[in-house]
């Protein structure tokens, strides 16, 4: 794929930015940056753009034969759907961690299917914040789920970027050195 040239289709561009919205508002809403803002604030966000909207955008990513983004967009569907109809509920620590450990799983898979950087990126970061928050919630330990939102805001953050990239035509990949053009010793 070159440089200058945008890649994704229109589900994929809905999906990265209804995902992107939805992980910055719930990495926000755990680093507590902003403040009166808590997690419980991206609630309604989680429920109708990260798991209504990005559910269907995944039904209809499979439609169009796009099985990894399709993975992804549901599954993450499902993940905030469950998460916002859950918040405040009487789940133990232990019960959300267990909850977090396996999207962390569904985000490690869709990170190893492959596709462009900035997917890979999105989903490697997710992961990180998924798992940083399991432990957070295991340990009951509220400076590391600070740390695993700090990771959502990056993965949202990314996610935008590459939705709002493949719609401005920006550059979507890092550019590489061509093979053999290194650094050479002089003597």
């Amino acid at each position: 794929m070159d440089n200058d040239v945008s890649a994704g289709s229109a589900t994929s561009i809905v999906g990265r930015l209804a995902l992107g919205i939805t992980l910055l508002a719930f990495g926000l809403g755990y680093t507590n940056v902003i403040n009166g803002v808590s997690r419980a604030d991206a609630v309604s966000i989680a429920h109708y753009v990260g798991g209504v909207a990005l559910f269907l955008v995944g039904l209809l990513a499979f439609r169009d034969g796009d099985a990894v983004s399709g993975t992804a967009f549901s599954a993450f569907g499902a993940l905030w759907f469950t998460w916002a109809v859950s918040a405040g509920g009487s789940a133990s620590d232990n019960a959300a961690g267990l909850f977090l450990v396996l999207f962390a799983l569904v985000a490690l898979s869709v990170t190893l299917a492959g596709g462009d950087q900035l997917t890979q990126g999105t989903y490697g970061l997710f992961f990180v914040s998924l798992v940083l928050l399991a432990i957070a919630q295991f340990a009951g330990n509220d400076g590391l789920g600070k740390v695993g939102g700090w990771f959502g805001v990056a993965a949202g953050a990314v996610a935008w970027y590459s939705a709002t990239a493949a719609l401005a035509h920006w550059p979507t990949v890092l550019p590489r050195r061509a093979a053999g053009r290194g650094v050479t010793a002089t003597g």
